[in-house]
Formats: structure tokens, C-alpha cells, sequence
């Protein structure tokens, strides 16, 4: 009974590849200016490396069907030739995902001081 029910939860996991991971958490840092162009620069900003627009889409994509995250346009500008920006924010679900990746990583790296981050 207890294995059908571990299968089950297995199942509606949704696991991350490590660049959705850093999407994911781009988003949450950029807030309301979460916006495809927004994110590629804060992602080649974080990493020191220059980030394709295309490996953040598709990426994007995918994580929305999933559900982990959502988006919205926001307001049309004529510095953007009146079109309008696509906004992404993380759903409950994306959150509680981030949350036990943050869990299993720190875990992962509490045997070695030099890098964990302290406990509260």
C-alpha cells in the first residue's frame, strides 16, 4: 500500500533540469520585469556567460504546460513598436518544486562546511 502511494507521488513530481532550475529562479529575482530579454541578461550576468534566447524559450515553454510557472502580457509600448511584453511569475506548484530542489541540494551540500549555508 505504502509503495503504490510512493509510486503515485513519484509520479506527480515534476523534476527540473538545472537551466529551468536557474529560470525558475531568475524569475523570482526580476518579480514584475520577468520577461524573456530580462531573463537571458540576468541569467548571462549571474553566470559570466552569454545565454541564447532560444535556450531560455524553450525552456519556458515547457515549464508553463508543466504548470510551474504562468505568464501574462503586460502593457503594449511604443518603444517596444506596440507590443507587448510577456510577464512570467512562478505558481504555487513551481514554488513548492523550488523548494524541495532547495531542500535536497542544501542536504547535498551539508558535509562540506566550506560551501553549506548555515542552519537556522
Amino acid at each position: 500500500m505504502n509503495l503504490e502511494r510512493n509510486r503515485k507521488m513519484k509520479k506527480n513530481k515534476k523534476s527540473l533540469t538545472r537551466k529551468e532550475e536557474l529560470i525558475m529562479l531568475s524569475i523570482l529575482n526580476l518579480k514584475d520585469d520577468a520577461y524573456l530579454i530580462a531573463i537571458v541578461d540576468h541569467l548571462s550576468e549571474i553566470t559570466g556567460k552569454k545565454v541564447s534566447l532560444t535556450s531560455v524559450h524553450l525552456p519556458l515553454s515547457r515549464l508553463e504546460s508543466n504548470g510551474l510557472i504562468a505568464s501574462e502580457f503586460g502593457e503594449a509600448s511604443a518603444r517596444r513598436g506596440g507590443r507587448r511584453k510577456k510577464i512570467y511569475e512562478i505558481t504555487e506548484l513551481g514554488f513548492e518544486v523550488l523548494e524541495e530542489y532547495k531542500k535536497v541540494s542544501d542536504r547535498l551540500w551539508e558535509n562540506y562546511p566550506k560551501f553549506s549555508t548555515p542552519k537556522e
